[in-house]
Formats: structure tokens, C-alpha cells, sequence
């Protein structure tokens, strides 16, 4: 098998329906050749949920800033215009049946000194958020490395599968040629050579079965990494049939493999850290309990006219009813309709969530090594015992195959032989690369990179 898989070679009777890759000349297409790393790399910069997932990051550290910004004075202005109409206040500070009307100005500022512990732990909460959505982003990175390299498996395994096919297409080939001439000398039935094209038909349709499944595996995968099309898109081959890719899995148990994803895994350290911000939760609906202390301090001024009445210039009367203070605001909470108890249990139950939550994570995250686990023990053995299936069934075929050269063994004997050997070679394809795939998995879950 060749050292690259020109995968977008395919036959004339299949092609896609979508517009290819332009560079320069519309009809031209870009050859270019991918490795698993440039797939998953690739995916990950363009996969829309993962732009989505950076997105969220985004909204946490705003919010995170916003928490920190709380701690800062505030500062407001206010201008206001108001008449009033029969008996009022008049600029001398009597009462008087007519119209007036006062202008007012002020600025005012304050600032929070004590709220009961509630803007530190609500920095921290939205710290540990930010940590988690960080996490929730590697998790949603590694998810879709995973993704790739299962359709980047499946197409190295639906091309071997192609080129098995097309040995036996070969075959029969052979085989038809062969019994033709052999009709040709009467040495043979018309019979005979009717079954042995009726059996290349069906390998030719097995091969173009394959091709499509090739095409289709190709499809998904590019869809996984959001190109617009699948032309000019060919894959690297991994060399899979050193041993020496394939760690053993006698040094190792699934509690091993655990031990070592807890302590990398995203989507644990995302729980653990949303279980950490459930402590600071508890303490900002407890906050509700204890007393606020803020500092406020402004500046004022007004101007005044009555009807009937002369008044001061409007800049004189800025000036002398200039006026500024300054204050210290003390809330103490009494009695709220027991709204702060049932926060704080509110937030106790979320913390209870928040365990279970990780929990469950934990639990999940160790079925699914069980499963890589036994999955690779049996794809290791599988493929071992498929290798001496198909020594053998090769065996078994030579010598059918000199039989009836010879004379001594009938046609159907040797297509039975021949499909048994293609078939032993069609299961090794299918153990070898569950084999290479369940022991990436192991290896990932260890926190080395997907490859192969």
C-alpha cells in the first residue's frame, strides 16, 4: 500500500456534488495531503462549537471584570427642571399663590466599604467560572479530536478495504481469462466460465461498494473540519503495522489509566472547580445576614425664579446655593420575608448538585476507559488471531488454487477458498485499526496527543 493515500482518487461512475477548492483558476483543485495532527489541528480552529465554547470564555471574563469593577466609586450627575403652579415655595422662603420654577445640578459618588464579604467571593466565584469554561473549551477540543480521528480511521480502514477488494477482483479476472481460453480449447464449460463472471461481477460491485465508502468516510471527515469540499483532500498513512506503535497492555489496568486521566482530564478539573465556587456561593446569600456600610459624598446647586418676584442672576445663584456633602450609609437587615435563608439553602443544594455532578463525571469518565480498556485487549487479540487466520486461509488457497489448475478441484471449491482468504484478510484490516484506534485512546486518555 502506498506511503500516501491519494484518497480522492476514486472512479469515473462517483463523483461530489460540491464545489471544489479554488486557487487562482475556478476549476483548479488543491492537492493536499493531511495528517491526523493537521486534521485535528485544523479542526479545532474552525469546529463552529468550539468558536461558540471561546465565545463563553469571553462572557466570563467580562463578568469577571465586572465583579472586580464593583469595588470602584461610582459616579452619577443629574440635571432637573421644575415649575410649579399656585401655592409654593418662593426663593425667600415664603409662600406665595404663583408660578415658579427651579433648576437643579448635582453630582454624586459612592463608594462600598463593607457588604458583608459579598464582592470578594463574588470575584472569586466568577474566577473559578472562568477556570471552568476554560476547562469546558479543552474538553469541547478534545471531543473533536476524538471525532477526527475516528473518520480518519475509518477511511484508512475503507481503503484497505478497497484494496482488498481489488485483489479480488484481480482474481476473478485471472480466473476469466483463464477459463476462456480454456473454452476456446474445449477444455472447459460455458457454464463454468458463466459462474466465474457472475463471481467478478460481484467482486467488481464489492470494490465499488468499498470506493463509495471510501468517498462517504472522506465526506464526514471534511464536514468535521468544516471545508466547503471534499476534493483535493488525501490523507497521510500512519505506519500502523510496526509493532512498536502498540504499547502493551499488560503493564496496565483501566484504575491505572483513571489514576492518571483524573489528574488532566478537562471536564473533571471543570467540576472540581464549579464544586470550589459553590463554597463562595454559599457565602455571598449568607452575606444577606450581615450589615452594609457605604461612603457617599456629592456636589449641588440650584437656581430659582418666581413670577412677580425679581430673582438673582442665574450664575449668582449657582454660586451662593452652592452645597456639597458627604456620608456614611449603614443597612442592617432585619427582616427580609426569610428571602436570605432560602438563598443560602438555595446555595447549600446547588453545592449538594455540584458533588453529585462530579461524581457522575468521574464515574463516566472511568466507563469509558473500562470500555477503551477491553475494547483494545480485544482488538489485540482479534488482530493476532486474524493474522494466523489469513497465514493460514492464504495457505489453504495456493494449494486450492494449484488444485484446480490441475484438474482436480472444481470452481466452486476455489471461489469458496478464495472468498475464505479474503475474507481473513478483510478481518485483520478491521482488528488492525480498532487495535491502533483503542490504544490511541489509551494513550490519550494518559494525556499524550491523538496520533498514530
Amino acid at each position: 500500500m502506498k506511503n500516501v493515500i491519494l484518497c480522492c482518487c476514486v472512479t469515473a461512475a462517483f463523483t461530489f456534488p460540491l464545489p471544489a477548492f479554488s486557487a487562482g483558476d475556478s476549476t483548479a483543485v488543491v492537492e493536499r495531503h493531511w495528517s491526523l495532527r493537521e486534521c485535528c489541528d485544523y479542526a479545532v480552529e474552525h469546529n463552529i462549537s468550539i468558536k461558540q465554547q471561546q465565545n463563553h470564555c469571553r462572557q466570563q471574563e467580562i463578568q469577571l471584570s465586572t465583579a472586580k469593577n464593583s469595588r470602584l466609586p461610582d459616579l452619577s450627575g443629574s440635571v432637573g427642571q421644575n415649575f410649579s403652579f399656585g401655592r409654593g415655595l418662593t426663593a425667600q422662603n415664603t409662600y406665595t399663590n404663583t408660578n415658579t420654577s427651579s433648576t437643579s445640578l448635582s453630582l454624586g459618588s459612592s463608594i462600598p466599604i463593607f457588604t458583608g464579604f459579598q464582592i470578594p467571593n463574588q470575584i472569586k466565584l466568577n474566577q473559578l467560572n472562568l477556570e471552568a469554561a476554560t476547562a469546558d473549551l479543552e474538553k469541547a477540543k478534545n471531543d473533536i479530536r476524538m471525532e477526527v480521528a475516528q473518520a480518519y480511521v475509518q477511511i484508512l480502514y475503507n481503503m484497505e478495504m478497497g484494496e482488498v477488494a481489488r485483489r479480488q477482483v484481480s482474481i476473478d479476472s485471472d480466473q476469466v481469462a483463464r477459463l476462456q481460453a480454456l473454452v476456446a480449447n474445449g477444455k472447459a464449460s460455458e457454464a463454468e466460465l458463466s459462474q466465474q463472471r457472475a463471481t467478478l461481477a460481484n467482486s467488481t460491485l464489492t470494490a465499488t461498494q468499498a470506493d463509495n465508502n471510501t468517498r462517504l468516510a472522506i465526506l464526514t471527515l471534511t464536514q468535521l473540519l468544516e471545508l466547503p469540499s471534499p476534493e483535493g483532500f488525501s490523507i497521510i498513512e500512519p505506519d500502523i503495522k510496526s509493532e512498536s506503535t502498540l504499547m502493551e497492555l499488560s503493564a496496565l489496568t483501566p484504575d491505572i489509566i483513571y489514576a492518571d486521566a483524573l489528574g488532566i482530564k478537562p471536564e473533571i478539573a471543570a467540576q472540581q472547580l464549579r464544586l470550589k465556587g459553590t463554597d463562595h456561593s454559599i457565602k455571598i446569600a449568607q452575606a444577606g445576614n450581615l450589615p452594609t456600610l457605604s461612603l457617599s459624598g456629592g456636589l449641588g446647586t440650584n437656581y430659582y425664579t418666581t413670577s412677580g418676584f425679581k430673582s438673582d442672576a442665574f450664575g449668582k445663584q449657582l454660586k451662593n446655593n452652592f452645597s456639597q456633602y458627604i456620608g456614611l450609609n449603614l443597612s442592617v437587615p432585619i427582616f427580609n420575608r426569610f428571602s436570605t435563608r432560602n438563598n443560602i439553602r438555595n446555595a447549600r443544594i446547588e453545592q449538594e448538585n455540584a458533588q453529585l455532578t462530579l461524581d457522575n463525571t468521574k464515574k463516566t469518565l472511568y466507563k469509558d476507559i473500562q470500555q477503551v480498556y477491553y475494547n483494545a485487549q480485544n482488538a489485540q487479540a482479534k488482530e493476532k488471531a486474524s493474522e494466523q487466520a489469513v497465514q493460514s486461509s492464504s495457505d489453504a488457497f495456493k494449494l486450492t488454487q494449484a488444485k484446480y489448475e490441475n484438474g482436480k478441484a472444481t470452481i466452486t471449491e476455489f471461489n469458496e477458498s478464495k472468498n475464505n482468504y479474503l475474507k481473513a484478510e478483510s478481518d485483520l484490516v478491521q482488528a488492525r485499526y480498532e487495535n491502533i484506534y483503542q490504544h490511541a485512546l489509551i494513550q490519550f486518555y494518559r494525556g499524550k496527543d491523538l496520533e498514530f
